[in-house]
């Protein structure tokens, strides 16, 4: 079966040009987006585990630098295509496609270690560790985030250190849920100070608290905690990560019986994901809409969503997903 990431690698050095499904992708969009997982549960309080995405995907070529950087503009191009690498990465992810995820996630790394570059090493890091998390890989994606947190603290960047801490806590929540919640939540919130100049990794923060809130109980306090990061996302104009902030409050809202207000939230999200043509998000958003439906006890709604999110599913190549969707139908 064919990737949804079909990348083909043109090189006119010094410019590395990454053609993605039609559209050329240029070294120097170097956008910081945060990966987050769309696996939030709509019938009961624990979070289920993360779901693998089996695509078979073709070879992916990366330029490489067969000998150390000349000059310094050598270098600045390693950095841009990592940060090239970073962003397709995290993309993936926000799309359900880990795998692929994993192995831009795995160049980007490469390019920053060559490049020497602790920023890059640090966000670089605590994405992979974000993918190899969503793949059942706990013990690498911790080990991830506190490498990434010891180089932030050996470079003296007290605002990534902060932002790794806030990656190893959510990782402790959705090991551990309610039983920490309330730790986490007030460890969070003190790193949140410290979280400056990246308006993405304050909304990942906010996006924390809000499952804080949720595992507690406290849904109008999670749900204001996740608007926190939706205003940011619709205001830098990341609708992916928008809709998933909607669908995170569908699921608040869902737990709190607010099942008129759940299914507004998610008409949110479906409506953002099809702007973004983000299959995997439309396949939940409609996975969701049937468990909303469910619970209110509006059997025929139910199967209608389920069924479109099956046929979303297997569109995609996820029988899985489909069989999984198709056992809620009653």
């Amino acid at each position: 079966m064919k990737s949804r990431l079909n990348l083909h690698i043109t090189i006119t050095m010094p410019l590395l040009l990454i053609v993605c499904e039609g559209y050329i992708l240029r070294p120097f969009r170097a956008l910081k987006r945060v990966c987050t997982l769309r696996q939030i549960p709509y019938q009961n309080n624990h979070t289920p585990s993360a779901l693998r995405w089996g695509w078979l995907i073709a070879p992916l070529f990366f330029a490489a630098c067969s000998t150390p950087p000349k000059n310094p503009g050598e270098v600045y191009d390693l950095r841009t295509q990592a940060e090239s690498q970073l962003d397709l990465g995290n993309k993936q992810a926000d799309r359900g496609d880990y795998d692929t995820a994993l192995i831009l996630l795995n160049e980007a790394r490469r390019l920053a270690i060559i490049s020497d570059d602790p920023g890059l090493l640090i966000r670089t890091g605590l994405s992979r560790g974000n993918v190899l998390f969503a793949l059942g890989r706990a013990d690498e994606a911790f080990a991830g985030w506190e490498n990434a947190l010891a180089e932030a603290e050996k470079r003296g960047t007290p605002e990534l250190a902060a932002v790794s801490r806030v990656h190893i806590a959510r990782g402790n929540l959705l090991s551990a849920g309610a039983s920490r919640a309330q730790a986490i939540r007030n460890e969070v919130n003190h790193e949140l100070d410290a979280i400056k100049s990246d308006k993405l990794y304050i909304a990942f923060s906010w996006v924390v608290i809000g499952l804080c809130e949720r595992e507690l109980g406290r849904y109008q306090e999670a749900e204001a905690a996740v608007k926190r990061s939706l205003d940011i996302h619709e205001k830098d104009r990341s609708l992916e990560q928008a809709a998933y902030d909607w669908f995170l409050i569908a699921s608040i809202r869902s737990l709190a019986a607010n099942y008129s207000g759940a299914l507004q939230a998610l008409e949110s999200a479906i409506a953002l994901d099809r702007r973004v043509e983000n299959s995997w998000g439309l396949a939940a958003d409609w996975r969701a809409l049937g468990d909303v439906h469910k619970k209110a006890g509006k059997t025929a709604e139910a199967r209608e969503a389920y069924l479109r999110a099956v046929d979303i599913f297997r569109s995609l190549g996820d029988d899985a997903a489909a069989a999984e969707t198709e056992k809620r139908i009653e």
